[in-house]
């Protein structure tokens, strides 16, 4: 069958097999390897996308059921001129990648986190923590992730204010 997504703002047309799956399309019609492919069972997080705006698992979505809709990788997250999103430089600075397998799954469902917080009260630690359900990391120990988060949702402090972790002023780490 003959479909079109708009995958990072560009129009893709393609013939896909009714079976085919989203990742497949992604990674191995489009070369976005970004999306990673972890456990293929919707477990582990490491193939999420942004469906029209909304975290889902790649290797669960079929890709004619996608025909039609904007799809966002992790490849369409980073500006054009390669400056990272302010999620990604969060978790930069708060050690939060370690092996990077995961990362980019992470960075596609916790953008819609911080997205959604934006001007708004920043989330809790045990809303960041549900939010990351669904997504496995066995480097991090999830507690970096959650100081990038807050880090990346963290209201701008006032013009020479000293600028520290949320969370972590003068603490060593």
């Amino acid at each position: 069958m003959d479909l079109t997504l708009h995958v990072n703002g560009r129009p893709e047309r393609f013939s896909a097999r009714p079976s085919e799956l989203l990742v497949e399309r992604l990674r191995d019609g489009l070369g976005l390897t970004g999306t990673k492919v972890g456990c293929d069972t919707g477990q582990c997080g490491t193939c999420v996308v942004r469906l029209d705006g909304r975290s889902v698992k790649s290797c669960l979505v079929l890709t004619a059921a996608a025909a039609g809709s904007e799809v966002t990788t992790i490849e369409g997250v980073t500006a054009p001129g390669g400056e990272l999103s302010a999620l990604q430089e969060a978790l930069r600075q708060e050690h939060g990648t370690q092996c990077g397998f995961c990362t980019p799954g992470m960075v596609m469902a916790l953008g819609e986190l911080v997205e959604n917080t934006t001007g708004g009260e920043p989330p809790t630690e045990p809303e960041i923590r549900e939010w990351l359900t669904g997504n496995l990391c066995r480097c991090t120990g999830y507690h970096s992730v959650v100081r990038g988060v807050q880090r990346a949702c963290a209201p701008a402090a006032p013009a020479g204010a000293a600028a520290g972790t949320p969370g972590q002023e003068g603490a060593a780490r």
